[in-house]
């Protein structure tokens, strides 16, 4: 992912007001390293239940404002970007308010995403076991770049399901 700068950010929201793309408490650009993520999510430290996702999608930078728990629940549940239940914290269920007149007649669309928006390291993890039993390097690299072209495709259906809903 490209380095990104907060006025790229708050120009890219598709669902969300100018409001509220104003009003988004945005990570601290400066200590975040874009190599190795193929999407940048965070939470609104003002408010909790707000989530942002900010993805390129046919070579176009996307910022999706998502609605979640604030606490999500601790069951196990997969992601549906990088398909894991293996790393970090659990799956949580978030929603993408539509843009425009349907996103303010309360219409949306949902999805189930890492709750620390980790996708990118778990999809860059060495393979457990019953994953892949192998120690082929050219196999592993291939697992990999194809674990990290699944997460870019499911995350880039998501928006461009949201976008066509619109």
């Amino acid at each position: 992912m490209k380095t990104l700068t907060e006025s790229q950010i708050r120009n890219a929201f598709v669902n969300a007001s100018k409001g509220e793309a104003k009003r988004a408490a945005l990570p601290d650009l400066e200590s975040i390293d874009f190599s190795g993520l193929d999407y940048l999510g965070w939470q609104d430290a003002k408010r909790p239940r707000q989530h942002y996702v900010a993805l390129e999608v046919d070579d176009e930078l996307v910022v999706l404002l998502l609605r979640g728990a604030e606490n999500p629940p601790g069951r196990k549940m997969m992601c549906a970007w990088c398909e894991d239940v293996v790393d970090g914290l659990h799956a949580a269920s978030f929603v993408a308010p539509l843009a425009g007149a349907p996103g303010r007649r309360g219409n949306s669309i949902g999805t189930s995403v890492c709750a620390d928006f980790s996708c990118s390291r778990h999809v860059r993890r060495p393979p457990q076991p019953y994953e892949l039993r192998t120690e082929d390097p050219a196999l592993l690299a291939y697992h990999r770049e194809m674990r990290i072209e699944g997460l870019r495709e499911r995350s880039t259906t998501f928006v461009k399901a949201l976008l066509a809903r619109s």
